[in-house]
C-alpha cells in the first residue's frame, strides 16, 4: 500500500489503539501513539496527533485529555461498561445450550469491547467457571435456520437424538425426520427450546434445539396459526416443568406461608392465593402433570401438600410409593 494511502488510515489506527490500550485507569501518551503509528508504517508529528484526537472527540468518542506527567489520553466510556460485559460473559458461561468452543469464541468477541487490561478480568471470570455445556456445535446455525423458517413462513425438517447408555447420540423416531411448523424459540430450564406445531398429531410440541441434527427448511407452508394466535409462552413455561409435557390440570396446593415467594417465583404474580389453615395458604395453579412436576413437589417436602384434584393426588401417591419400593428392597 502506498504511503499516501496508509496515511489515510491514521485516524482508524489511533482509535483502535485507544480502544485496546486505554480505559478509566490507563492512558497512552502522544509519544506512544507516534511509535505505534510508525510501527504500522505511518508517520506522524505531535501537532497532527493533537488534531486527530480533537477529530475523534468531535466524532463522538469519549476521550479525556489527561494533563500532568505523563500527559496523555484515555477512552473513558464505551458501548458496554465492564460490569455489563461481566454479566454477558457469565450468561454465556451459564448457558448449557452453548458449547464450550462457542462460549470461548463469543467471550473472545466480548473481550474486544473493552481494553486489553480490562479483558483480563473477563478472562479470569471464565477460568473459575466450570459448568456442564452442550456438545452440539450446530446450535447457532439451528437457531438461525429456525428464525429464517419463521420469517419465510415454512416448516422445518430435522433429526432428533437422545443419549444411550454408552453416551452416544441415538436418533429418535427410528431415525426418521421430524417435520414441524416452528413458531417460537424460548430459553427455559437452562436450555433453548423450539415451540412448534405438529399438524400430524395436531398438537403444540417443544424440542431441545441442541438435540436437533441436519436441520433444513421445507418448502411447505407452516401450520398452526390459529393455535398460536393467543399463545402465552410465559404461561406455557410456568406450567411445563423442565419442558416435560403432560396433561394440563388445575391443582390446589396447601403451602406453609413462608413458601409464598417460591410459589410466586414458579407460577407468577397472577397465581390464585387464599388463606388456608393457620400458617398455611392455598394456591390454585395450572400445571402440566408430569413426573417432573411431582419431582418439584417432592423437593419441597412436607411444607407443601397437594389436596386436589383427587385423581392427581392419587397419581402423586403412586409416584411416591413407586420410589419407596425401590428403596425397600
Amino acid at each position: 500500500m502506498p504511503k499516501s494511502e496508509k496515511q489515510k488510515l491514521k485516524l482508524l489506527y489511533i482509535m483502535q489503539y485507544l480502544m485496546e490500550k486505554t480505559d478509566e485507569n490507563h492512558i497512552v501518551t502522544t509519544t506512544e501513539l507516534i511509535d505505534y503509528l510508525a510501527s504500522n508504517g505511518i508517520t506522524a508529528e505531535r501537532k497532527s496527533i493533537y488534531t486527530d484526537i480533537d477529530l475523534l472527540i468531535d466524532y463522538g468518542l469519549d476521550i479525556v485529555k489527561v494533563k500532568g506527567r505523563p500527559a496523555g489520553y484515555q477512552l473513558v466510556s464505551r458501548q458496554f461498561e465492564l460490569a455489563e460485559l461481566k454479566l454477558l460473559v457469565d450468561a454465556v458461561q451459564a448457558s448449557k445450550f452453548i458449547t464450550s468452543k462457542k462460549s470461548r469464541e463469543l467471550i473472545g468477541k466480548l473481550e474486544t469491547l473493552c481494553s486489553k487490561k480490562e479483558a483480563r478480568q473477563l478472562h479470569r471470570q471464565v477460568v473459575v467457571t466450570n459448568r456442564t455445556k452442550a456438545v452440539n456445535e450446530n446450535i447457532y446455525y439451528n437457531v438461525d435456520q429456525i428464525y429464517s423458517a419463521i420469517a419465510e413462513n415454512v416448516k422445518i425438517r430435522f433429526l432428533y437424538f437422545e443419549w444411550n447408555v454408552k453416551k452416544e447420540m441415538q436418533l429418535r423416531h427410528d431415525g426418521a425426520y421430524y417435520e414441524v411448523s416452528p413458531w417460537l424459540l424460548t430459553w427455559d430450564d437452562d436450555n433453548y427450546y423450539l415451540i412448534a406445531y405438529d399438524d400430524e398429531s395436531r398438537m403444540i410440541k417443544h424440542y431441545r434445539v441442541d438435540k436437533m441434527l441436519k436441520l433444513s427448511l421445507s418448502e411447505k407452508v407452516r401450520q398452526g396459526k390459529e393455535q398460536f394466535e393467543n399463545f402465552d409462552i410465559a404461561a406455557y413455561s410456568k406450567k411445563t416443568f423442565g419442558m416435560f409435557a403432560g396433561e394440563e390440570k388445575m391443582v390446589t396446593l396447601s403451602c406453609e406461608k413462608n413458601l409464598i415467594g417460591v410459589i410466586i417465583d414458579r407460577f407468577g404474580n397472577e397465581v390464585s392465593l387464599r388463606e388456608g389453615e393457620e400458617g398455611y395458604i392455598l394456591a390454585r395453579v395450572k400445571v402440566a402433570v408430569s413426573r417432573q412436576f411431582f419431582g418439584w413437589l417432592t423437593g419441597l417436602g412436607d411444607a407443601v401438600t397437594m389436596i386436589g384434584p383427587k385423581e392427581t393426588v392419587e397419581e402423586y401417591r403412586s409416584y411416591l410409593e413407586e420410589i419407596l419400593r425401590n428403596y425397600s428392597k
